[in-house]
């Protein structure tokens, strides 16, 4: 099992080797390593060896350990990832022919692969965030592949935001629910269920946790970076959203369905949020006339419809959930392959424009009627099926059947013309002349498609294949009990039948009905500023805005500003904390009285602080900075601390000479006139002061811990032979870290004397 996931990531590393010479046979042979992965998943799967959890160890190579699962739902989502990412490597070899990165293009989709099956197989939610966080990085450089295109570097940013940010928000829903449980394990949070819902958390955990799977799998109103991604390269277009990125969150959700699913507060978010988008995203599928646009729309759809289904959380919808998982990937790879075919033999994507194209490549034709078949739901395809559990599960669920029917069933007739429109329009009538030339591109390219769409026809003729152990595992996995029934085509005739029968005439007639013209499309463009993507732009670009104002002011420049605004801040979190202290007392035995010399010492101080802040003179101001520090340096000579007041006096010194050094270059006096902010400066001042003049008494009103002081006064000398311990601290038991600083202020040192001995040209001032 390690193997497998780890395998596509050791490709990735291999591919980043320059082939030159064997460019070619590598990119044509790629495809073995996802082969085998699909062939040792399905010989599993073969062998009904699912149900299995166990841990691998990496601590051979890190310290790290993969606790993984492999249950239904993951298998399917593996049999997928590996299956279509199959067809998907053998598909871009030849679509990507003559790109002088197609290696790249590789192993980023290796990456990618490697990302989705960890992702899907992890049972520690610390492993799932690890590889959910890798596919949004994986995904940026493959939808930003084409760099030099500046639409596909902001779609590339624009899904990273999004789902990076989905990301952040699911990583604190499942912290929450790690520390709610005490495990991390989702196994072993399942039996935990009863105290995770009862839990007054579980409404937060609930809403992270749908946010984060929402932003991945494009709910709404996240869903539009999906569309723009389409400006990626068709495989990875076909990968990502079919079966793939996009599902990762539906797969969230499904798997935590055990956990804290079930609940009314659960079933009634899914459903609202599901519902919206399918319907939202179907209708704007109608609307499109570019064939990705159409099934990108398409795809938003689909995935509210599955997010939908996991709301309803019957035995039935989540069966239907697992169908519709694996039919959508089906026929929707084959339709994005299908649609990269005609861009790339024709040049056009536009549904207005392609006509005919089955006279000159009829079997991507037959793959596109077969893909659309499946799409629309005609038997015998397993889309029938898979629409038929839709149904089931809505007419029979306790909350608004008949609301939650029409909605699946107005959703399945737009999904029908739109599927119709990319996989049956650009084929049918009349070769249009500028199109006479077009031929049918090599094997490797529409082979692929094919497969998908004749696998979506022959399920649902052999149902039996993908029924037990498969689907039955899924509700085992899901819903913790053995599903019973069984697959089939013909069921009598019931209201499912009715509904399905609905369906297809109405999604027919309207398909043959509706014009198809951008003009339409157009017509809802004065619409822009309330779409979503509008709306959270202008959300950025006002947080954008705020950010300068802030930093404007916070960061203007001026250092005097900075140790404003740090000591202000820290001042405020020492008040707040001393206010709301609830033994707040100062022994005032611990003070010593007061000397004549102390005094005399703190008038000094005193008196050499009024010159520095009221002095016109600068000569003068630093002159009286430095009787300030050697005021205190006295102060620890008269508290028997002579190695702390050198080092003042050393720095004092040092500080005195550098400023006079500066002031040299600068105008001798300076003209004091009153301002608001000398107030400012003097209340914030004296403010923190006295707050460290008070944590200092409280700090000796409380008795602290003297392990670590009777250590290093036991062990000074014995160990490292010094008497002045402090000194030993510095120099033996902190050797390194004075190291350390030592280079750090030699650095510093180095680049003040640079910036000292810098000339700068005039022309480089103008600069």
């Amino acid at each position: 099992m390690l193997l497998a996931v780890l395998l596509p990531f050791l490709l990735a590393i291999f591919l980043v080797i320059p082939f030159r010479k064997y460019e070619s046979l590598v990119a044509r042979t790629v495809w073995i390593v996802p082969a085998g992965i699909f062939s040792f998943f399905l010989q599993t799967y073969l062998s009904g060896n699912t149900g299995i959890t166990g841990k691998a160890s990496l601590s051979q190579i890190i310290p790290y350990s993969l606790q993984w699962n492999l249950d239904g739902l993951s298998l399917l989502f593996v049999l997928m990832i590996s299956g279509i990412g199959t067809l998907i490597f053998i598909y871009a070899a030849a679509y990507m022919k003559g790109h002088p990165y197609r290696i790249r293009l590789m192993g980023f989709l290796s990456l990618f692969m490697g990302a989705m099956l960890g992702l899907v197989l992890s049972d520690h939610v610390m492993n799932l965030f690890l590889f959910w966080e890798l596919t949004s990085i994986s995904s940026f450089f493959l939808i930003g592949f084409n760099n030099e295109e500046k639409a596909s570097r902001q779609s590339a940013l624009k899904a990273l935001i999004v789902t990076g940010g989905g990301g952040l928000i699911l990583f604190g829903g499942l912290m929450l629910l790690g520390q709610i449980a005490s495990t991390y394990s989702i196994n072993e949070m399942i039996a935990l269920r009863g105290n995770i819902v009862a839990d007054p958390f579980y409404p937060v955990i609930m809403v992270l946790i749908i946010l984060g799977a929402a932003t991945k799998s494009a709910q709404f109103p996240f869903h539009f970076w999906l569309p723009g991604a389409m400006k990626a390269p068709t495989p990875v277009s076909a990968y990502l959203h079919s079966a793939t990125m996009v599902k990762a969150g539906v797969y969230l959700l499904a798997r935590f369905t055990p956990v804290i699913g079930g609940t009314e507060l659960w079933q009634y978010t899914l459903i609202a949020l599901g519902g919206i988008t399918m319907l939202y995203a179907a209708f704007h599928a109608l609307l499109r006339t570019d064939l990705k646009g159409i099934l990108a729309y398409s795809t938003i759809s689909a995935l509210g419809m599955m997010v939908f289904l996991i709301g309803i959380g019957t035995e039935a919808s989540l069966l239907a959930v697992g169908m519709f998982i694996l039919v959508h990937a089906l026929y929707k790879a084959a339709l994005f392959l299908i649609t990269g075919i005609i861009d790339h033999e024709t040049g056009s994507r536009d549904i207005t424009k392609l006509r005919g194209l089955r006279k000159v490549m009829w079997p991507v034709a037959l793959a596109g009627v077969l893909a659309a078949i499946s799409n629309a739901g005609i038997p015998p395809s397993l889309g029938f099926m898979g629409k038929d559990l839709i149904y089931e599960s809505t007419l029979h669920h306790i909350f608004q059947p008949i609301w939650l029917t029409s909605a699946v069933v107005i959703t399945n007739i737009m999904l029908l013309i739109a599927g119709f429109n990319a996989g049956w329009r650009p084929f049918s009538g009349n070769l249009p002349s500028a199109f006479s030339k077009v031929h049918l591109p090599e094997k490797s390219m529409w082979v692929p498609p094919l497969l998908l769409a004749v696998l979506g026809l022959g399920f649902g003729i052999i149902p039996s294949v993908i029924e037990s152990p498969l689907m039955q595992d899924i509700v085992m996995s899901l819903h913790g009990v053995s599903w019973a029934g069984h697959l089939a085509l013909w069921h009598g005739f019931n209201t499912v039948l009715l509904l399905s029968g609905i369906t297809i005439v109405t999604g027919i007639a309207l398909y043959f009905a509706l014009p198809q013209s951008s003009k339409i499309a157009a017509k809802i463009t004065g619409l822009t500023a309330l779409s979503p993507e509008n709306i959270w732009t202008k959300i950025a670009l006002g947080f954008n805005f705020l950010a300068i104002k802030i930093t404007a002011v916070l960061q203007n420049g001026f250092l005097r500003l900075y140790i404003l605004i740090i000591l202000a801040f820290v001042g405020s979190l020492l008040a707040y904390k001393l206010a709301n202290q609830i033994y707040f007392t100062i022994d005032y035995s611990y003070l010593s009285p007061v000397t004549v010399y102390e005094a005399i010492i703190v008038g000094i101080l005193i008196v050499s602080i009024l010159f520095t802040v009221f002095s016109t003179s600068r000569l003068v101001a630093v002159a009286s900075m430095g009787v300030v520090g050697m005021a205190i340096c006295m102060i620890f000579v008269f508290y028997s601390a002579p190695d702390l007041a050198m080092t003042q006096f050393t720095i004092d010194t040092l500080t005195v000479v550098l400023f006079v050094l500066v002031l040299y270059r600068l105008p001798k006096f300076i003209k004091l006139t009153f301002a608001i902010r000398h107030i400012r400066d003097a209340v914030v001042s004296i403010g923190f002061g006295t707050l460290i003049a008070l944590l200092a008494m409280e700090v000796l009103d409380n008795q602290p811990d003297r392990t670590v002081s009777k250590f290093y006064g036991d062990n000074s000398y014995v160990l490292a032979k010094g008497k002045n311990i402090v000194n030993v601290i510095i120099v033996d038991f902190r050797g390194a870290d004075t190291l350390v600083e030592i280079i750090v202020l030699s650095i510093a040192a180095i680049g003040v004397f640079s910036l000292l001995k810098l000339r700068i040209r005039q022309s480089q001032k103008i600069e």
